[in-house]
């Protein structure tokens, strides 16, 4: 038997003061995008902010639907719009914040599984990684490397070929 071991490895700063401009700006981004979270069900809101290797900053939000399964979380959509709008351009950057109407949360939510499996195929068809930014409604930040250091051994196209 042969054991092997994936470490997670990631950036943390106390707060997104201590953050480049460039990553201030795509998290504030992704703050400004929990105003238009539809989440009346879960008071769970998701905002999320895309850099382009152009320079163009796309955002996102949740969309909850009073039937859970086709709920579209905030990176999903932000990745949908950039492929749309932007189809030809890399994704440098992405983003996620969050805020709940009840409590404080402090701790970076990371993005739910489906969202890493949807991270890492952009990551795949653009053959670049990208980087991830997560913070709380307040407090640390963490930066992640690509989609693929959040989703070891992800499942790709290269199982179905």
């Amino acid at each position: 038997m042969i054991k092997k071991k994936q470490l997670l490895e990631w950036e943390m700063y106390p707060s997104e003061i201590e953050l480049t401009v460039e990553d201030q700006k795509v998290l504030a981004l992704a703050k400004k995008h929990l105003e238009y979270s539809y989440s009346p069900y879960s008071n769970f809101k998701v905002g999320t902010g895309l850099l382009l290797n152009n320079g163009q900053l796309i955002g996102g939000s949740n969309q909850e639907n009073a039937s859970y399964p086709l709920c579209l979380c905030a990176e999903r959509v932000a990745l949908a719009a950039a492929a749309s709008v932007y189809p030809s351009i890399l994704i440098d950057t992405l983003a996620v914040t969050i805020q709940h109407a009840n409590k404080i949360i402090g701790e970076p939510a990371m993005p739910c599984g489906a969202c890493r499996q949807v991270i890492c195929e952009v990551e795949q068809r653009q053959e670049k990684a990208i980087r991830i930014i997560t913070q709380g409604m307040e407090g640390e930040v963490y930066i992640f490397e690509s989609g693929l250091s959040i989703l070891p051994l992800a499942f790709d196209a290269s199982f179905l070929l």
